[in-house]
């Protein structure tokens, strides 16, 4: 068994020069290779859809012929297709975080997680745009990003169509879930505050502003988020990428609903409408702030004292007169305040400017309380 063991250890490491992992044959380095040149010959005949590795390939299939096999997790009901998958979903719940990075501590559920985080420290952007040369720590985000300049969608056709705006989807529960868009049917409703919605997991995310609950943590600064997509926009700031370009003006930015939010400036279209008083917003979060404003509805409340707000901003900066908590600071003097707008007023006895100015003597202002107040001496000296 001896010479059987050496044959082993001695045996040749295939390292991929783009990211240098190691394989112990060649075969999985090929495949690996696929990651970085996103070659996939591994195409589904009903979908389209392209693969890599033929397990994958075998493992999507499985949704097309209804074998799959759908693990549900008690806690929030998510389905996964494995229990592998499965496993790895729980330690959003349970906060284990087996893999530890070398450097600096910070832990993650994921292997894969840790490698891309690795790189925070290393700075490697493996992931090459072969067209403007921009770099990227992701094949995810590389792939966004190309997209930008092809202006391609989606490859795999969508065999689902909707009837009523012609928009396609590769599965039928996605259809699904976007008539409802057009029907207005919202059977997912929050038993706290009536709140409905479409779908179940967008309840399930709502669920949170009442709980308080951020079961998505970052493993850079401890930040944590109720939507694993918010945590994916917030890892960019670490990373420094912005994958989502502006056709218009070029900016960029992290996350795709970031971008669509901005192209609205270019084309000033407020698609939300108040069916109270008409008026129009951006954004649809934008529109339920202000009709908080007819209903008086304040659904966020303090644990300590029972006060409660419309905005759940609000609510965070009403909470730091309890703490005593002030983050924002002064980078001439190092006064400290508890809100930003707080601050912004005091730069300005730095900065002199006073923009608030009476119309009757001149006389200017750093706020426009102190104005009101001033306003009042003249009307009190002006004649009867």
């Amino acid at each position: 068994m001896k010479p059987n063991v050496q044959m082993h250890t001695k045996k040749e490491m295939f390292h991929c020069k783009v990211c240098q992992s190691a394989f112990a044959d060649n075969t999985h380095l090929q495949n690996h290779m696929r990651t970085h040149t996103q070659n996939k010959p591994h195409s589904c005949q009903i979908c389209g859809s392209g693969f890599s590795h033929k397990s994958s390939l075998r493992k999507h299939m499985q949704i097309h012929t209804g074998k799959v096999k759908r693990f549900s997790c008690q806690i929030c009901g998510s389905a996964c297709t494995d229990s592998y998958n499965l496993k790895i979903h729980m330690r959003t719940h349970t906060g284990e975080k087996p893999h530890s990075c070398n450097i600096c501590g910070s832990a993650f559920s994921q292997s894969s997680s840790l490698n891309v985080h690795t790189r925070i420290h290393t700075g490697q952007k493996p992931y090459l745009c072969r067209i403007c040369g921009s770099t990227f720590s992701r094949n995810s985000h590389l792939k966004k990003h190309t997209r930008t300049h092809t202006g391609e969608r989606e490859k795999s056709e969508k065999p689902y169509s909707c009837q009523i705006c012609g928009f396609s989807f590769l599965y039928k529960h996605s259809l699904d879930k976007h008539v409802r868009t057009h029907t207005g049917d919202k059977p997912y409703s929050c038993k706290i505050c009536g709140s409905s919605f479409t779908v179940n997991s967008s309840l399930t995310v709502h669920l949170r502003t009442h709980t308080g609950e951020k079961p998505y943590s970052c493993g850079v600064c401890e930040s944590s988020f109720s939507r694993l997509s918010s945590l994916k926009v917030h890892m960019c700031k670490h990373t420094g990428e912005k994958p989502y370009v502006c056709k218009v003006c070029g900016a960029s930015f992290a996350g795709s609903s970031v971008l669509k939010n901005h192209l609205l400036i270019h084309t000033g279209e407020k698609p939300f409408s108040c069916q109270i008083c008409g008026k129009s917003f951006s954004q649809k979060t934008f529109l339920q702030r202000h009709i908080r404003t007819h209903t008086g509805e304040k659904p966020f409340s303090c644990d300590v004292c029972g006060s409660s707000f419309a905005l759940n901003s609000s609510l965070k900066s009403h909470i730091r007169i309890h703490t005593g908590e002030k983050p924002y600071s002064c980078n001439v003097c190092s006064s400290a305040f508890a809100q930003k707008s707080a601050l912004n007023i005091h730069m300005r006895i730095h900065s002199g400017e006073k923009r608030y100015a009476c119309k009757i003597c001149g006389s200017a202002f750093y706020v426009k309380y102190a104005l009101e107040v001033h306003t009042r001496k003249h009307r009190c000296q002006s004649p009867k």
